[in-house]
């Protein structure tokens, strides 16, 4: 025999069930999150090969500044301006008939020198033969001697007027003494020429190879001779130097250190560096401004860290965040020198084998748990197990 429960009680019921289970679920304490996930570079040492960017300005590697060596008027201009010249090449052609005739009154002269001696030895040999039969004295003979003596020194004498009116003849065409590019000319055609005169008829340069001037502080210079001497950093003289153009732009060929002057600027605290460049195109012109990245030494066991785990407080002090081995952050004070490439040069305060936060820094303080993962690894996948488990959760 069936009992008729009321509506009102059956209500009831259900509703003090429902009380029950929402009371039960709010005394459950709520799941923490999870750690924040980071991304950490492992630190490791390397060799490293430290650079200084110093400014610097271009210079020729020869100039010849072409100036005549006897008087005369342009008759002919022998070049295009502006054009490379080679060692020897006519530049100019100066008036030479009086040095033609000087060349040729000497060339009679030498002629008539060489007769007289041509005389002064047949008698030269003919008093040796008469002195012998002693048909004639011997102060004879010895005049005789001494004559063809002085017929031959009046030869060379005259030998040499010759080739020396032959030295300045020449000298009226103008060569080029080196090859090079040359520039404007200061005459023209008809234009009086003076010999040793101060102005220049044209300068020639020499672009191939080119000099490059560099400054570098004697302070610096100081400190990289000490830690060459302290050992910390082994001298790198002979690595070939990045040039960098105006715009920015690395130059195609790289220079080599020519010469470092002893002599320190007094009034700028510099020395000079030179370096010879490669230039086969002429891209580098006298007198440009460019920058040379050159090594300053060779450091063994040098750490790097990237700019993005350094951060630095408003006085300037750099400080950084690792993960320590119980997966925590942990806050260190470092000293940082120098920049290399996109990286710190770490003195003080990180050790190899320390992994350092460069991404997630933000939302991460010391002694927090995080997790985290290497730059560059693939992100990890999620098991079987962790797969279930979330298909669980969306399906309660």
């Amino acid at each position: 025999m069936l009992t008729r429960v009321p509506s009102g009680c059956l209500l009831s019921s259900l509703l003090l069930v429902l009380l029950v289970g929402t009371d039960a679920r709010a005394q459950q304490p709520a799941p923490s999150p999870p750690p924040p996930a980071v991304t950490v570079v492992t630190l490791k040492t390397e060799t490293v090969t430290l650079t200084r960017e110093l400014p610097g300005r271009t210079n020729p590697y020869l100039v010849a500044e072409v100036r005549p060596q006897v008087s005369g008027i342009v008759e002919r201009l022998l070049f295009d301006e502006g054009k490379r010249v080679k060692a020897g090449q006519p530049l100019y052609q100066l008036d030479d008939e009086t040095y033609r005739a000087d060349h040729n009154s000497a060339k009679a002269s030498l002629t008539r020198a060489q007769a007289k001696l041509e005389a002064a030895r047949l008698t030269a040999k003919r008093a040796s033969e008469l002195v012998k039969a002693n048909a004639v004295s011997r102060q004879e003979d010895e005049d005789a001697t001494a004559a063809l003596r002085q017929a031959e020194a009046d030869v060379k004498v005259a030998q040499a007027a010759v080739d020396s009116a032959e030295v300045i003849w020449k000298r009226a065409r103008i060569t080029a003494p080196i090859q090079g590019r040359i520039g404007k000319s200061s005459v023209t055609q008809g234009a009086l020429v003076t010999a040793n005169q101060t102005a220049p008829l044209a300068t020639i340069q020499q672009l191939d190879p080119i000099y490059v001037d560099l400054t570098q502080s004697s302070a610096e210079i100081l400190q990289i001779r000490k830690e060459v001497a302290a050992g910390s950093l082994a001298s790198t003289t002979d690595v070939p130097a990045t040039i960098l153009l105006e715009d920015g732009t690395e130059y195609a060929h790289r220079g080599r250190l020519a010469f470092s002057e002893v002599t320190v600027d007094p009034s700028t605290g510099s020395t000079a560096i030179r370096m010879i460049v490669p230039n086969p195109k002429d891209l580098l012109l006298p007198g440009m401004y460019v920058r040379a990245v050159v090594s300053t030494g060779q450091r063994a066991n040098a750490l790097l860290a990237p700019q993005q785990g350094i951060t630095r407080d408003p006085k300037g002090n750099a400080s950084a965040l690792v993960v320590d081995a119980e997966g925590k952050v942990e806050a260190r004070r470092v000293k940082v020198s120098r920049t290399v490439g996109d990286k710190w040069l770490v003195e003080e305060g990180l050790a190899a084998g320390d992994r350092l936060i460069v991404e997630g820094v933000m939302k991460v303080k010391p002694g927090m748990p995080v997790q985290a993962a290497e730059a560059g690894a693939a992100p990890p996948v999620p098991g079987p197990a962790a797969a279930s488990g979330a298909s669980g959760q969306a399906k309660s």
